[in-house]
């Protein structure tokens, strides 16, 4: 294929990689942002997937079969424990403004500046050669692609896309000096070449299956006629042991978390922790559906390709080259080169910020300690060097692993040398999560487990690849270095039988946690070691800076502090800082001079020790968190705390946060009375009203036959020759209207003995079919007068229910003479009564039910709980007069109560009224009898 026409491919994608990042750039500065949603966050989080995945894998799977795979099982079986994990580092990071991987282990351990070159160092020195493979990949692909012979033109071929990468690095991934700025433009970028690479290689896989072959069954058919082939289906046969397997397997764990590259996109570029929930199973599935073709591609590459002599890692390229498909060779190139660009640009950016803030600015921020007079000039000065340090430090990286390539890698295979990068970044693992979860690690433990495991590391992994190009020589391996061979790289003390990876492994990490665990035993903690220590393991306890203890003593010039932070946030970021600061602790700064005034401009003696830790956390994501205090301690002249003063204040805050969450729980609980004495009031506010409207109806009540007495009687007084018949008639009214008083003054007084608990029952056994003709001969007239039929059903077995005879007549002719009420008097009315024995035990039955059920007008279920209430209809009546009082039914519950009983109404509106009536048959209650 023409150079020209693969060059012009190759730039314009790079190009179309420019533009989306522009647009992500532009949009964000909109506050439009493209890249806050979960799946471009799982989807930048496949950068995971390098040209290692991409041609490296296929290459693997020629010479292992499925040992390949446990690169990807890891992160897999890791994504589950996620929210446990990777959340915590989001939140401590987010919370201590940290940037990368050497800023978090710095700042565990006492915010160490040694410990965090140490990081850096370890982090150039293992992933330089993993990002030089990337340039391999690119280099070799493009030979491949345009028929050209490795040599000369591919280093050309590398130091130009070098050169590209570099400049796109720098426009879109240092900015600003303020490293914990997101890179959208990045993140958008990456998340696109993430698609671009699935969907190419996805094609090229479905070409080889369905294209070079009739589909999976004849391809591994194929496959299996090849005895080389034939031992690849299982991990024993093609040689993968055991322990090689689980190497892999913590390999690509640690990788997944801790590569720098992993840790920016997954830690740093995180805006949300919620998209963790989606990219816990988003990125494991893309981890399958890019690798399921793996195998198919490689078995297919042998079958077509094997005895041409070409390298498997090229059989991505060489399957649709040699069957004449041209563009689509073309649209794999331009996935492998998605693949390392986005691995190349994003460890790059996390490089150069650690370069920038752990190897050079530490030294440099030393200076405004012995020089105070060159402090001002000297701030601003810093922030435009940790700018173009970065951007410096962007082109090294790129140079290093660029002269990597080509002077040792290009003899390497790409898995080979991404396993190796793997094991390296391993080391960090106790760091990191002794640092998490155990309070005990320090800053001595951690360095030297890191500084031996790595160099364990670089004499088992490393030294060994410089063997192969000649730069060292072959008796180091089988003779070890001087002839002792109990040094021997590959036996290291002895110990064989293990694969190179998984011996390496085992001695780095057997000397790294050894002396981490040890030494931190056997050294006490700093005082800023255990407030790290604090703040880190319990980062989900703690809410915001005033619950930090502060590592500040002493008097700092509050214009000290804000110079300090101009030099390096400018004007506008350090106004917007101290305002935020100023309104979440309005005490920390003095009262602005005037309405309006800038709290920035403020000016007071000294900085309030809250103030010293924002405006540390602030430089900490520009400078790192080991820089920020060595730079805030030389303005604030600050000595370190003894231990038995952080223990005392650590003492004194857990007592102001217990005292607090004390005051809390009392204003919670005072919250909660004042809620119940609000709805108690409310409920007396409406008994009160309903008081008096009731008594306006006794009233009305008393006074309409106390008006008809007085009428007649002056009708008789005034006429004594009145007829006979009037006379007499006039008389029998006076009589039913004192009667029907009466009744009234009884049932106001019934109420009222009730309610004091002063009313009394008379027992006797009552038979309950006599009761109920009583009972229905008393209301008879009132039947007739409506034309309304009533039916009882009462059993001639039912026992005697021993009741007060009056009291119990009362009940029933009061539900009767409601029913009446509520039935039409057309002919229509119904109304059955009827009484049944419940809880029968054998013959005996314990519970006496009556039902008086009506066929009227009924009541609507929201009213049924409060027809009972002696105000109910007081307080519902409308210009109609209701009928009656509103006492029967609340004496009719008294009473019943009174029995030991309970009775209640089943209605729906239109459908009539059901009142059951719940007594005991026995004599199991006791009440006052008059007898």
């Amino acid at each position: 294929m023409s150079k020209l026409l693969v060059l012009c491919f190759s730039l314009g994608y790079l190009a179309l990689l420019f533009g989306v990042a522009y647009a992500a750039e532009r949009r964000s500065a909109a506050r439009k942002s493209l890249v806050s949603n979960p799946y471009v966050y799982a989807l930048s989080m496949a950068v995971y997937c390098t040209a290692w995945t991409y041609y490296g894998s296929v290459g693997r799977a020629a010479h292992y079969g499925l040992e390949f795979v446990g690169i990807y099982i890891g992160p897999t079986l890791l994504a589950p424990v996620w929210w446990l994990v990777l959340r915590k580092i989001i939140r401590v990071c987010w919370q201590q403004r940290l940037t990368s991987i050497a800023d978090f282990i710095s700042a565990r351990y006492g915010k160490s500046a040694a410990l965090g070159a140490l990081v850096t160092a370890v982090c150039v020195l293992g992933v330089v050669p993993y990002i030089a493979l990337q340039i391999k990949a690119i280099a070799a692909s493009f030979m491949t692609l345009t028929g050209g012979a490795a040599g000369s033109g591919a280093t050309d071929t590398a130091l130009y896309t070098t050169a590209v990468l570099a400049v796109f690095t720098i426009l879109f991934g240092v900015r600003s000096v303020e490293a914990t700025e997101r890179h959208e433009g990045i993140v958008l970028a990456v998340a696109l070449e993430s698609l671009v690479k699935l969907l190419a290689f996805l094609g090229l896989g479905l070409f080889v299956t369905f294209g070079l072959f009739n589909g999976l069954t004849d391809l591994f058919d194929q496959a299996a006629a090849v005895p080389a082939l034939r031992r690849l289906f299982t991990l024993n046969g093609a040689g993968v042991a055991g322990p090689e397997w689980f190497t892999l397997l913590v390999l690509s764990m640690s990788a997944v978390l801790l590569l720098p590259r992993q840790f920016q996109v997954a830690v740093v570029e995180n805006v949300d922790e919620d998209h963790l929930r989606k990219a816990m199973w988003l990125f494991p599935l893309y981890l399958i559906i890019i690798n399921f073709f793996v195998l198919p591609i490689a078995f297919g590459g042998v079958l077509r390709l094997g005895g041409s002599g070409l390298d498997a890692d090229t059989f991505v390229l060489a399957l649709p080259l040699g069957a004449g498909r041209s563009w689509l060779a073309l649209l794999t190139y331009l996935g492998g080169l998605s693949a390392a660009s986005s691995m190349i640009i994003v460890e790059t950016i996390a490089l150069s910020v650690m370069m920038s803030n752990h190897l050079l600015m530490p030294l440099l921020v030393r200076v405004p300690a012995a020089r105070p007079a060159l402090q001002p000039r000297w701030f601003a000065y810093l922030g435009r060097v940790a700018l173009h340090s970065r951007r410096l430090a962007v082109v090294a990286v790129l140079l290093l692993a660029y002269a990597y390539y080509a002077m040792v890698g290009r003899q390497l295979p790409l898995v080979n040398t991404g396993l190796v990068s793997f094991a390296a970044v391993a080391q960090f693992v106790p760091a990191v999560l002794g640092g998490l979860y155990w309070k005990g690690g320090t800053r001595r433990g951690a360095t030297a487990g890191l500084l031996l495991g790595f160099a364990v590391w670089f004499y088992t992994l490393v030294l060994p690849t410089l063997v192969g190009p000649g730069r060292l020589p072959q008796s180091l391996l089988t003779e070890g270095p001087g002839g002792w061979a109990v040094l021997r790289p590959f036996a290291l003390f002895g110990l064989e039988g293990l694969d190179y990876l998984s011996h390496g492994l085992f001695w780095s990490w057997f000397f790294n946690i050894g002396l981490y665990v040890g030494v931190s035993l056997a050294w006490a903690p700093t005082a800023l070691e255990l407030r790290q220590a604090d703040v880190f393991v319990d980062v989900f306890s703690r809410r915001s800076l005033a619950e930090e203890v502060t590592g500040w003593q002493g008097h700092t010039p509050l214009p000290d502090v804000r110079a300090l932070l101009l030099g390096f946030l400018g004007k506008k970021r350090t106004t917007q800082a101290l305002r935020t600061f100023a309104a979440r602790f309005p005490d920390a700064l003095p009262p602005p001079a005037g309405a309006g005034a800038d709290p920035s401009s403020a000016h007071i003696a000294t900085a309030d020790p809250r103030l010293l830790t924002y405006a540390e956390k602030l430089l900490a994501g520009s400078l790192g968190p080991a820089s920020a205090r060595m730079l805030l301690s030389s303005v604030a002249g600050a000595e370190e705390i003894s231990y038995d003063s952080v223990v005392g204040i650590l003492k004194e805050s857990q007592q102001l946060l217990e005292a607090n969450r004390q005051l809390q729980k009392q204003s919670r609980q005072l919250q909660r009375l004042t809620d119940e004495l609000r709805q108690a009031y409310a409920q007396l506010q409406a008994l009160d009203q309903r008081k008096d409207e009731f008594l306006n109806t006794v009233t009305h009540e008393l006074r309409t036959p106390l008006t008809s007495i007085r009428a007649l009687a002056e009708i008789l007084a005034d006429n004594p020759d009145l007829d006979e018949d009037e006379r007499q008639r006039f008389q029998l009214t006076i009589a039913r209207e004192a009667e029907r008083l009466t009744r009234l003054i009884s049932l106001v007084l019934d109420l009222e003995k009730f309610e004091s608990g002063q009313a009394t029952l008379d027992l006797e056994p009552v038979p309950v079919a006599a009761l109920l003709a009583e009972a229905a001969e008393a209301v008879e007239q009132l039947l007739r007068d409506k034309l309304i039929v009533l039916e009882t059903d009462v059993p001639p077995t039912l026992p005697a229910l021993p009741a007060d005879r009056d009291r119990l007549m009362q009940v029933l002719v009061n539900l009767l003479s409601n029913a009446i009420k509520a039935c039409r008097a057309d002919g229509s009315g119904r109304i059955r009564v009827s009484a049944a024995g419940t809880d029968m035990a054998s013959d005996d039955a314990t519970l006496l039910t009556l039902v008086v059920a009506d066929n009227g007008k009924g009541i609507d279920p929201a009213e049924q709980s409060r027809i009972f209430d002696k105000f109910f209809q007081a307080r519902h009546q409308t210009t109609r007069k209701p009928e009656g009082t509103g006492l029967g039914l609340a004496i009719t519950k008294k009473i019943v109560e009174l029995h030991h009983g309970r009775i209640w109404v089943e209605s729906q509106p239109g459908e009539g009224a059901r009142f059951y009536v719940e007594l005991p048959l026995g004599a199991e209650y006791t009440v006052e009898s008059s007898k």
